[in-house]
């Protein structure tokens, strides 16, 4: 028996994070555009603090968000910042390109008969407009979770994890995630949660593997291959 067959055995609840996994959501709207509109948006709101902070990812809009949350929770900037960022994934979703083989990998493993969820640090809201363009969303609802106004719970931290575990009714041990960041990677292993690493390439994979990620694919395709038992 494969690793990613053994893996899927125990497994009747499949968790994907949206963009990688599902799709490439910034390929035509650059997640750096995204991360320096936000910062731009810090210097109007006189954030000073926020925006002398060392050591911080600045090209990286979860990043941003996630710090702001940190020195300014509840308040009315990280608010802003937050919506900001919603406005930017949903155009950005308008040209995102899906993940080779992602689609046929859902729709089998609906086939099988897994319960299908979405945990991702992006807003709900735009995972459910990509995936009803696709054609996708049935396969899904109500379980799309993702970003919620306390920053403070973007993975690493596993709350949208545990959201999904509560509204599929399934226990973590019977769960998988599938993820391509070490965020996920660690937020599964604090849920409990078999993971699967999906590296697109080699920086991906360094990642993951820092991350402690113990299974990782290159390719979806790998991944639907187990499903279909092949």
């Amino acid at each position: 028996m494969s690793l990613l067959l053994e893996l899927l055995e125990p497994v009747t609840c499949v968790m994907f994070d949206f963009d990688g996994p599902v799709c490439h959501l910034f390929a035509g709207h650059p997640a750096e555009q995204v991360a320096d509109d936000l910062v731009s948006r810090l210097r109007t709101l006189d954030a000073e603090e926020l925006l002398l902070t060392e050591g911080v990812n600045w090209k990286d809009p979860h990043a941003v968000v996630r710090l702001a949350g940190r020195l300014y929770p509840n308040s009315g900037l990280v608010e802003t910042l937050e919506e900001r960022l919603t406005a930017h994934e949903l155009r950005a979703a308008h040209g995102a390109i899906p993940t080779t083989h992602a689609d046929e990998l859902i729709r089998a493993l609906w086939a099988k008969s897994y319960k299908l969820a979405v945990t991702t640090n992006n807003s709900a809201s735009v995972v459910e407009s990509y995936l009803s363009t696709k054609g996708l969303l049935d396969y899904f609802t109500p379980h799309v979770h993702g970003r919620t106004k306390d920053l403070l719970r973007l993975k690493p931290d596993p709350d949208c994890l545990i959201r999904a575990l509560e509204s599929t009714g399934t226990a973590a041990a019977e769960s998988l995630m599938i993820g391509d960041t070490g965020a996920d990677c660690e937020a599964a292993h604090k849920a409990g949660i078999a993971f699967i690493g999906y590296a697109k390439n080699e920086t991906k994979r360094v990642q993951l593997k820092s991350a402690g990620a113990e299974r990782i694919v290159s390719s979806l395709d790998q991944v639907l291959e187990a499903v279909r038992g092949e």
